[in-house]
């Protein structure tokens, strides 16, 4: 068969028809593909942040060191004529020798005093050697750890030597004496910055070097062998610390042009703006700019530091421009140490890259230590001198004729470029230069707004974005603008917290020192703000409490619970959402808060949350809910009160359609539970014994006697309950077990079979395996809980609200059997944990009623009548240990001595290589409030730190993961509204495959199907066909057994996929739809004990994943039949035999599905047809049937709000879900005599109810009249029929092993008994049939495990 691939290249689409028919598919909602479906809920891996200086440092003190020797020049270097002069702008030589020295030395001080005015500063002008050497032990005294500068100009000494030294002076000024760079290092010490003015003074930083490599061996040396000489002397400092700044490499001399300054070096560094714009009016550019002259220069008027003059705003840009170059040019880490960690390094390497501009002009390289990459050709310079020139072209105007001062259009300019990049950039590219420049705009008024915005959009990108802007140094800025009372300033400021929280959380101790939680806390009461904004507010004031005592009080004073509590109810779900967190954060381990939350009754006005239509609001709700009742404070009788009302609210959401509501309400009550311990611990006693003594039926067998637990005639797959990956069953399907393995729990009688040691190794492995992955450490397993959960479910579930307090403890340790046995295993597992925390402290402090000999191990009785669970004996002792070999777990661990021995306990060692119970990993630590049995002075010795490892352990990542949604972009487009996206293209293709699958169908049907028996597929499946469910417009089939899901491709006839479906072995799959047929499919099961699993990725090379689960029907009774006469019912009890047996029970769980809607209407042995709204994930309606019969088929349609039923007592009932539960019936059809294996409401507008009994007999009714208006007979017997929804036809399955396919008419046009090929074998008993929603194909299943598609004819294809 060929029909796609022809379909796609077929000429005749027309596009008119095509594109409206696609419109139909685009609008149609989808449901369970939001985030908390498609993502693990789990927070981001928070990335180590390497923003915050770990150490920031001070340089403290400054040693200026002045060799000059005015009037007297080295002898090494031989000066040209006229040569540069100039020392700190001075002319050495218009003043006497001495003073010209001191007044170049007070010069120097003030120059570095601009930089920084806090420092010691101590000049040494022509010193000797013992001079320099008391300056610098006294600075490095006095500074202790902090930096020290050692500035050298060298220009009237001889150069530095190859040996590492430079030249000082003698007393009398006779000679030149060499200084050792080594005892410099000594007398220096770490850290320090060293700046050397003088010709090569590349070699001293080589020196410099070589000494401190010397100095890390003798100290290696040192500390390997004590004794050495070397270890005797004092230890050498570690030169590791040290920055150098160098005038020129090792080889050149400085520059001599008379036109500079002698001490060009030193100029760049200290007067940075002065030299600049020297050196722009001696470059021949400077003639472009009429008028500037070196004279005119000097006059420029204004001061560095006021960013509203000529001269501030210019010393302003160049700051800019530096940082900028240097940020874009160094590796992170050290632009980190040299740019910010110190403001006077940062200055002076700022000036440096200047310095490496001016000087390579002159043929001198700058050279520093760290080593920089070459800068003087970043494109960034051109901006600068551009900026020169449009305020030098000023001036002569602004000196001479006093006009205005027109400010720089650089930052705007700049900013421009960055919102270029944020605008115009593709996802991966390099971060935008003008980052640090964004920096520095936020520091003026004008541009602030602007400023914020952008990088409001850069912060967006994601938490890379955020990474940088925090390196780049952005920290201090905003927090200083909280300070700000500027309103404009504050949507722009709340939206950039938000994103720095959600990237690194640390920064709530630096908000609440400043006092920035203030700025948030009146953003959230300010009902001007729009609601997103409000929401970004609440989740700062969310991350500021979280964990920290210190915001905890801060926000408590602020007022923040009242706060939070105004806006509970507003109408935007993702701030109610952030606001029940917040709460839940403030009062978690926080007393005060907790009380005061009480006062304002604010667990009462977070109930209403608790039915909110957004399942991640409920769950916020359960988290604050929880956290309320799961303080450690001391607990009175009003606040006991408290938590179990509040524990009983949230008892509610048991049946919640949402697993992340579930799981976020197991470990609500699992706070609770480690509230009450000894409360628990006595219920959990009462109910191990109560299940010890209690045989309770599996619900299989509770229908009547001659009935079994199915067995298949297969070979039986053992397999494993899918915990998160579902490889292993993958795998375990290829491995065959025999079916009495399979069966060994169950004897015909379902009496207890006889037990043998022997036996004990061959448990079923499918059987006591379901639970958890760390299974064996179990004291309950998940058959024993299931079991107290039915023992208990007697006294049903729903009368479980409003029960008087002192069964509180009761109630909820219900509600947690339930929640352990929940088809969702994330769920379960987490339950699982809580139950077997308190059943093992239960056991172990219940007191030993024998004593055994510690080596002795004795085999345990059987330990039920069906011998399902754990068995757990006198309720004192250790638990029972898992064996490696045997899963039903019956060994006994040897107890300890009893408690008045005076000898210790032995620590509790498991034998038979079982692992010990969780709390064997966590420390012993008294238990704080413990009111359980009195155990004197036995309490240090408690295997305890349980308490702490069931709260440690029990987290969902709930509200770290809601987190992520402020660290990834809010700005972008979704990727599905993006037309260019692949993921837009891949929907588009197959909005057009199911246009062209509907009309190419359509042309068939309209034709007319004449017979219906060309078989086009025959496989034999791995297990009894039960439910088959043809994809709506790919080639897949998915065919289901008892409890597992295998797929098939029929048009290429190969298997796909073959997965378990994770139901417990006495329940079975009995109804599948497929949601998102149109686009990315789920497949939905449906099982007799009201579970409902939504599975993805089947059908192709991925692992099939469970996206959610949920239980339906909360109550499925294991009803009989309707019995409405002897004969039918001998019928259906014959024809049900030839079903799968357990089907005599009841209907097990019918469904039926609107992708208009969401709506998902379930029903089957209950009396009630409940419809849960898959977009709030929550029940919506419960709609009575009125009968005492089981629900058999579903059928609704959305345009008309109609919900047609079949039940077991052959009537057929229709409901109007637009009406009360008491009216909604509005018409039931008593015709057929017999259980309705059928019944169809088609889907056009004046569309029938089309119904089938197990008789044969098919009635057509209008739903406005009471009488059927057509009765065909088919085949008696019947036990599958469908109804194809286009063409007018309808196949029968009969026991008596044929099919029979009908027209509207009643004629046959079809009867199928046997096989095509195969020797032509007869086909066996009907399990299942049904047809394609659109081709004319019929699929069958039938009990000898094959599963067949018969088509029309080929000429018809």
């Amino acid at each position: 068969m060929k029909m796609d691939s022809d379909l796609l290249h077929s000429p005749a689409v027309g596009l008119a028809e095509e594109e409206e028919a696609d419109m139909n598919d685009w609008k149609l909602p989808l449901a369970f593909m939001k985030k908390r479906h498609s993502e693990k809920i789990e927070g981001s891996k928070a990335l180590a942040q390497s923003w915050r200086m770990k150490d920031r440092m001070k340089t403290v003190s400054v040693a200026l060191v002045l060799c000059l020797n005015v009037g007297v020049d080295p002898p090494d270097v031989v000066k040209t004529s006229p040569c540069a002069r100039l020392e700190c702008w001075i002319d050495p030589l218009s003043m006497s020798p001495q003073k010209a020295l001191e007044t170049i030395g007070a010069n120097l001080q003030k120059q570095y005093e601009n930089w920084q005015p806090r420092a010691r500063y101590k000049q040494s002008l022509d010193p000797t050697v013992d001079e320099v050497k008391k300056l610098c032990t006294s600075l490095r005294r006095n500074a202790k750890e902090e930096r020290v500068l050692f500035h050298y100009n060298g220009h009237g000494v001889p150069r530095p030597t190859v040996n590492g030294e430079i030249w000082v002076f003698n007393k009398n000024y006779t000679q030149y004496i060499p200084l050792s760079i080594y005892d410099l290092q000594t007398w220096m010490g770490s850290p320090s910055i060293f700046v050397y003015d003088c010709s090569n003074a590349g070699i001293i930083v080589k020196s410099f070097k070589q000494f401190a490599l010397q100095r890390e061996q003798e100290l290696e040396v040192a500390a390997i062998n004590p004794s050495h000489p070397l270890a005797q002397m004092p230890l050498p400092p570690s030169m590791k610390n040290c920055i150098q700044l160098a005038a020129c490499e090792a080889s050149e001399l400085l520059p001599m042009n008379p036109d500079l300054p002698a001490d060009l070096f030193t100029s760049c560094l200290t007067t940075p703006i002065r030299i600049a714009l020297r050196w722009f009016c001696m470059q021949k550019s400077a003639k472009l700019v009429p008028g500037v002259t070196l004279d005119l220069i000097e006059k420029i008027p204004g001061r560095l530091n006021d960013r509203r003059t000529p001269l501030g705003e210019l010393n302003w840009i160049f700051t800019a421009i530096t940082d900028t170059i240097a940020w874009n040019v160094l590796p992170r880490d050290l632009f980190q140490k040299l740019f910010r960690q110190d403001l006077l390094v940062a200055s002076l390497f700022r000036n440096f890259l200047l310095a490496e501009r001016i000087m390579r002009s002159y043929n001198c390289t700058p050279v520093s230590s760290p080593r920089l990459p070459p800068t003087y050709m970043h494109a960034m310079w051109q901006a600068w001198d551009l900026a020169v020139d449009i305020c030098l072209s000023q001036l002569p105007t602004i000196i001479e004729e006093g006009t205005a001062f027109r400010h720089s259009p650089f930052f705007a300019e700049q900013l421009t470029a960055f919102e270029v990049w944020l605008t115009m950039g593709v996802e991966n590219r390099n971060p935008p230069e003008q980052l640090p420049i964004v920096l520095q705009v936020l520091l003026s008024q004008v541009h602030r707004l602007r400023a914020l915005d952008l990088l409001g959009k850069f912060l967006d990108l994601g938490p890379w974005a955020v990474s940088l802007a925090l390196s780049v140094g952005i920290f201090p800025y905003v927090l200083k603008l909280l300070q700000s009372s500027a309103r404009e300033l504050r949507p722009l400021l709340v939206f950039i917290w938000a994103k720095i929280l959600a990237v690194d959380s640390s920064c709530q101790a630096d908000l609440v020192k400043d006092n920035g939680h203030k700025y948030f806390l009146s953003v959230l009461a300010d009902s001007y703000m729009p609601a997103e904004y409000r929401t970004m507010a609440v989740f700062i004031l969310a991350v500021i409490v979280n964990n920290y005592t210190t915001g905890q009080e801060a926000c408590l004073q602020g007022n923040l619970i009242a706060n939070c509590l105004e806006q509970l109810s507003d109408p935007h779900p993702r701030l109610r959402q952030w606001v029940a967190i917040c709460l839940g954060r403030i009062w978690q381990n926080f007393d005060p808060a907790r009380w005061c939350g009480v006062r304002d009754s604010a667990h009462e006005k977070l109930y209403t949350l608790l039915s909110d239509p957004i399942p991640e609001v409920r769950c916020a709700a359960v988290f604050a809910l929880g956290t309320f009742v799961g303080n450690s404070a001391e607990r009175t009788d009003h606040s006991t009160t408290i938590d179990h009302n509040v524990a009983m609210m949230l008892a509610q959401l048991i049946n919640d359609g949402s697993p992340v509501v579930r799981k976020e309400l197991v470990v609500a009550l699992s706070h609770l539970v480690v509230q009450y311990e000894s409360n628990f611990c006595t219920v959990a006693l009462q109910f191990i014994e109560e299940e010890k003594n209690y045989s309770v039926p599996s619900p299989a067998n509770t229908a009547e006697p001659g009935n079994l637990t199915p067995v298949r005639d297969s070979p039986a797959i053992p397999r494993l309950r899918p915990v998160n990956s579902y490889t292993n069953i993958r795998a375990a399907t290829t491995a065959r077990l025999n079916k009495s393995l399979q069966n060994l729990n169950l004897n015909e009688e379902g009496g207890p079979p006889a037990f043998s040691p022997g036996n004990l190794s061959t448990s079923s492995s499918a059987s006591s395996t379901l639970g958890s992955p760390d299974n064996d450490e179990y004291i309950l397993s998940f058959e024993t809980i299931d079991k107290m959960r039915r023992v208990s479910s007697y006294s049903s579930l729903n009368s479980l609200i409003g029960v008087s307090f002192n069964s509180v403890y009761t109630q909820i340790w219900r509600v947690l059997l339930h929640l352990a046995a929940d088809p969702f295993p994330e769920v379960s597992d987490l339950a699982m944990k809580v139950l077997n925390s308190i059943a093992y402290k239960a056991t172990m402090n219940a007191r030993p009623q024998r004593i055994l000999d510690s080596g002795s191990l004795t085999q345990s009785a059987p330990a039920s009548p069906t011998s399902k669970g754990t068995h757990i004996h006198q309720a004192g002792g250790s638990p029972p240990m898992p064996s490696t070999s045997s899963s039903s777990l019956t060994n006994e661990v040897p107890k300890p001595p009893a408690r008045e021995q005076p000898t210790p306990r032995p620590p509790y060692t498991p034998t038979l290589g079982g692992q010990a119970p969780h709390s064997h990993q966590f420390p012993r630590t008294r238990k704080m409030f413990d009111k359980g049995p009195e155990q004197a002075g036995e309490d240090g010795d408690e295997p305890g730190g349980h308490r702490n490892y069931i709260s440690v352990a029990l987290q969902t990542g709930l509200c770290d993961w809601s987190a992520k949604y402020f660290a990834q972009p809010v700005m972008k487009i979704p990727e599905e509204y993006d037309l260019e996206s692949q993921v837009r293209m891949e929907r588009q293709w197959r909005f057009l495959r199911n246009t062209r699958v509907r009309r190419q169908s359509r042309c068939i049907t309209q034709r007319g199907v004449s017979r219906l028996d060309d078989q086009i597929f025959i496989n034999r499946n791995p297990g009894v066909p039960s439910v088959v469910k043809f994809h709506p417009y790919n080639t897949c089939i998915a065919v289901a057994d008892k409890d597992s899901i295998c797929f098939w491709d029929w048009e290429k006839g190969e298997r796909l996929d073959y997965f378990y479906n994770g139901n417990p072995r006495y329940t079975r799959i009995t109804a599948m739809e497929y949601l998102n047929g149109h686009d990315c499919s789920l497949l939905l099961t449906a099982t007799d004990d009201g579970a409902l699993r939504i599975w993805k990725n089947f059908a192709d090379q991925k692992n099939p994943e469970m996206v959610t689960a949920w239980q339906g029907l909360s109550d499925m009774l294991p009803t009989t039949r309707g019995q409405p006469s002897a004969s039918a019912h001998s019928l259906a009890r014959r024809v049900s035999i030839y079903l799968d047996r357990s089907k005599q029970g009841g209907a097990g769980m019918v469904v039926d599905w609107e992708q208009e809607t969401g709506l998902l209407m379930t029903s089957g042995d209950v009396r009630v047809i409940r419809i849960w709204d898959t977009d709030r994930e929550m029940k919506v309606q419960d709609i009575p049937t009125g009968a005492d019969s089981c629900v058999t088929s579903l059928s609704c349609d959305s345009q008309r709000s109609l919900i047609v039923a079949g039940l077991g007592d052959g009537s057929v009932r229709v409901f109007d879900r637009r009406m009360g539960p008491n009216e909604c019936r509005v018409m039931t059809y008593r015709e057929h005599g017999a259980w309705v294996v059928k019944a169809h409401l088609q889907k056009e507008t004046d569309g029938h109810v089309i119904s089938v009994s197990v008789n044969g007999d098919v009635r057509f009714f209008e739903p406005r009249t009471p009488d059927s208006i057509n009765v065909l007979q088919t085949v008696k017997g019947l036990t599958a029929l469908d109804i194809h929804p286009q063409a007018n036809l309808f196949a029968c399955g009969s026991m008596n092993q044929f099919i029979a396919v009908y027209n509207s008419n009643g004629d046959v046009i079809s009867n199928i008994k046997y096989y095509d090929g195969f020797m032509g074998q007869r086909i066996g008993a009907i399990s299942c049939l049904t047809f394609h929603p659109y081709w004319p194909h019929l699929a069958v299943g039938s009990n000898d495990y094959y599963m067949s598609i018969y088509s029309a004819e080929k000429r018809l294809r």
